[in-house]
């Protein structure tokens, strides 16, 4: 039997599929010169159960860093501790305003086909998350999102919990390796409103006990200098060691791009190379206004890749397409 990666080098020649070869090619040359790569992930990839991919690409490092909506850093975690109360909908598009409420009145929050269980998800990792942000709050500590997470995972608070295999569960994997993650807008994410309801019951008497977008920024910023200087070796100003890997649009991929232009035009550094690859998965084609369907040339005008930049646009479902490129990056 051939292998994931034997068939897409047989089938996938031409189109949309002939692109996911070049960037899929162009991925593992940038790592094998040296580069790093660099991840973005919007949607609902983490219930989509990207991990089963994702977390070997992790702990491989093949992908050095990763930028994410707070839905997908918290959701990969409810998906470990909850999978056997999750509820599958294959006829999701065909559901009754009577039958989404049901689905409401049992406590199941629907994402397309999955739905996300409220007690066994959601609440589980409240309590254990709650104690983290209570013992911060008390020692006048504070954190960022991704590293309360990562101390909830690494305490082993959760792990009676466990219903899939933990090689499974990215979040785990990225906890073990202490990957950099950002995760801009936080505040917009399920836990991120449960952060706010304890800081209104002042239950949480400091708001700033979980650390700020502003401060994730700059976080980037001094991560994307070091790691430029620390692999620039083989690479150039205009086409720097640094690839950038979007799953998606929205915030995820808007925010931590625009690291490149802030470190010149605001900064004044001449020295920071340009994101050095770039890959987007998306189903936005461009339209008037869309940024998150605009082409990879147009981030040539505003200073973030440049005219050699190996560069990608992939207009497709991304949970069909990621797994595929990261087989391929993984030669399985």
């Amino acid at each position: 039997m051939a292998t994931i990666s034997e068939f897409l080098k047989k089938h996938y020649r031409h189109y949309n599929a002939a692109t996911v070869m070049d960037a899929a090619q162009a991925y593992r040359d940038h790592l094998d010169q040296g580069g790093r790569m660099f991840l973005t992930m919007a949607g609902a990839m983490s219930t989509a159960e990207l991990g089963l991919s994702l977390a070997e690409m992790i702990r491989q490092d093949k992908v050095h860093a990763i930028c994410c909506t707070g839905a997908n850093l918290e959701e990969d975690v409810f998906n470990l501790v909850a999978h056997s109360h999750y509820v599958r909908i294959p006829n999701w598009r065909e559901l009754s305003a009577a039958e989404e409420q049901d689905l409401h009145d049992r406590h199941l929050n629907r994402v397309t086909d999955t739905c996300i269980p409220e007690e066994e998800a959601i609440r589980r990792i409240e309590k254990a998350i709650l104690d983290e942000w209570t013992r911060a709050d008390q020692a006048g500590e504070r954190f960022f999102p991704h590293e309360f997470l990562y101390r909830v995972l690494r305490s082993g608070a959760l792990e009676q919990h466990y219903e899939i295999d933990p090689k499974d569960s990215w979040m785990l994997a990225a906890a073990e390796k202490n990957l950099p993650i950002f995760v801009p807008g936080w505040e917009d994410s399920t836990l991120g409103n449960i952060f706010a309801a304890h800081c209104i019951e002042k239950t949480i008497r400091n708001v700033h006990t979980v650390r700020s977008g502003i401060e994730y920024m700059a976080e980037l910023a001094e991560w994307y200098t070091r790691i430029s200087e620390e692999a620039g070796a083989s690479f150039s100003r205009e086409v720097g060691p640094i690839g950038f890997f979007q799953i998606g649009g929205g915030i995820a991929g808007d925010f931590p791009i625009c690291v490149v232009p802030m470190l010149h035009q605001d900064l004044g550094r001449e020295n920071v190379p340009l994101w050095g690859y770039f890959c987007q998965i998306s189903e936005c084609t461009t339209s008037y206004g869309s940024y998150s369907g605009a082409v990879p040339n147009e981030k040539i005008t505003w200073g973030k890749l440049h005219a050699t930049t190996p560069r990608f646009m992939i207009e497709s479902d991304a949970t069909i397409v990621a797994p595929l490129i990261f087989a391929t990056v993984l030669d399985w």
